[in-house]
C-alpha cells in the first residue's frame, strides 16, 4: 500500500513538474519572439531573443528531460518520440511568432504610405527594397509573403503600411495574425512535452528500481 502512494505521488509531482517546464519552454519560444517586433527590442536583445525563441528554448524542451536520467546508463538512454514535438513546435513558435509581433506591432504604430520597389531579390523567398514616395527609405525590406511578388519589379508603386522605428517588417495590410496556428503549437509543444518528460522520469525510476 505505501509503495502504491509513493508511486502515486511520484507521478503527481512528474506531470507538475514537466507541465510547468513545458509552459515556461513553450511560452518563452512564443513570448520572445512576439515581444521583438511590438516593444520594440533593440537590435542586439533581438538577436538575442531570436535564438532563445527558435533555438536554445525547443532544444531544451527535449534535451533537459534526457539529461535528467541520472539513473540509466548513458549509453542505455533513450527519448520519449513525444519529446520531438515541443522541438518542432517551438521553432515554429519562434518563427510564425516573430511574424505575429510584426502585425500585432503594424497595427499600433504603423504608417500608410506609397511607396516605390527600389530593387527586388528573387534568390530565395522574395524580398523588396522600398522606398516613399518622397524619398525616405523603408526598412527592413518588404516580404514575399506581405507583397513582394513574383510579377513585383522595380520602380512599381504599392501601398504599404511601415514601421518608423524600422523594426517590423512592413505589409500590405493583409497579414493575420496566425493566432489559431500559434494556439495549436503553444498546445501541442506543452501536451506533448509534459507527456514525454513523464515518460522519461518514468523510465529513469524503473531503472533505478530495478
Amino acid at each position: 500500500m505505501a509503495d502504491v502512494i509513493s508511486r502515486n505521488r511520484a507521478a503527481r509531482s512528474d506531470v507538475v513538474r514537466w507541465l510547468v517546464f513545458s509552459l515556461l519552454c513553450a511560452g518563452g519560444s512564443l513570448g520572445l519572439s512576439w515581444l521583438g517586433p511590438v516593444v520594440p527590442m533593440p537590435h542586439v536583445l533581438r538577436v538575442v531573443g531570436g535564438l532563445l525563441a527558435m533555438l536554445i528554448l525547443p532544444l531544451a524542451s527535449l534535451l533537459v528531460p534526457v539529461l535528467l536520467l541520472r539513473r540509466v546508463p548513458r549509453k542505455k538512454r533513450k527519448v520519449a518520440w513525444q519529446l520531438i514535438v515541443p522541438l518542432i513546435a517551438g521553432v515554429a513558435m519562434g518563427i510564425f511568432g516573430t511574424a505575429a509581433g510584426d502585425a500585432a506591432a503594424l497595427a499600433d504604430r504603423g504608417v500608410p504610405a506609397d511607396a516605390v520597389v527600389v530593387s527586388a531579390d528573387y534568390s530565395s523567398t522574395n524580398h523588396c527594397e522600398l522606398r516613399t514616395v518622397d524619398g525616405l527609405d523603408i526598412s527592413p525590406s518588404l516580404p514575399e509573403s506581405d507583397g513582394c511578388l513574383d510579377s513585383t519589379s522595380k520602380g512599381d508603386e504599392l501601398r504599404v503600411r511601415y514601421d518608423p522605428e524600422g523594426v517590423a517588417s512592413p505589409d500590405d495590410g493583409r497579414t493575420g495574425s496566425n493566432g489559431v496556428l500559434l494556439a495549436t503549437l503553444f498546445g501541442a509543444a506543452v501536451v506533448m512535452g509534459t507527456w514525454g518528460g513523464v515518460r522519461q522520469s518514468r523510465w529513469d525510476r524503473a531503472y533505478g528500481d530495478a
